[in-house]
């Protein structure tokens, strides 16, 4: 029986200009505003008091914004990088353009901004993704860049083991 173990794209599987739209979308709760927050130790009434954001000009509260973020970044991992990221090297400009509310259904997408072998690590590369999280009425909520080292094919599968990592049908090896 042939077996294919989940993961995400090996380094030359990335094509530029390529966009990757993650699904299922992911509704935001209550518990998952409070409890993130509270996680963080941030006390920003503005996340976790109802009658208080009730005076502001959202009229409630505001899901924390890195909530947001990590969400749309998690959501990219099973089908992008589960298995084959070597490290996240870092972020660009993140921006949320609008708030996101309790109830809210975030849809993330990945575009493949740029990619280039690394200098300094054979058999790795640095890729550039621009992510954006879209309301369920599809208005952007966050955007981010985000670039990360990624094993190649070849190295990746000798420096973590060949046991079936192809998800395309082929026996890694």
């Amino acid at each position: 029986m042939r077996e294919i173990v989940q993961r995400g794209l090996w380094f030359d599987e990335f094509e530029e200009g390529v966009r990757y739209l993650h699904r299922p979308g992911r509704t935001v709760t209550e518990a998952d505003n409070v409890l993130f927050t509270t996680l963080t130790m941030n006390p920003q009434p503005l996340h976790l008091d109802a009658a208080w954001s009730a005076t502001t000009e959202f009229g409630r509260p505001l899901v924390n914004s890195l909530f947001t973020l990590s969400t749309l970044v998690g959501q990219s991992v099973a089908q992008l990088t589960l298995g084959t990221l070597v490290a996240n090297l870092g972020f660009g400009e993140v921006v949320f353009p609008r708030p996101v509310f309790v109830g809210d259904t975030l849809y993330g997408e990945s575009t493949v901004v740029s990619k280039r072998w690394s200098s300094s690590r054979p058999g790795q590369g640095v890729l550039v993704l621009a992510h954006v999280a879209r309301n369920q009425h599809g208005d952007e909520v966050a955007t981010a860049s985000r670039t990360m080292l990624v094993w190649g094919r070849e190295a990746g599968e000798r420096a973590l083991g060949a046991g079936g990592a192809a998800d395309s049908g082929e026996a890694a090896g």
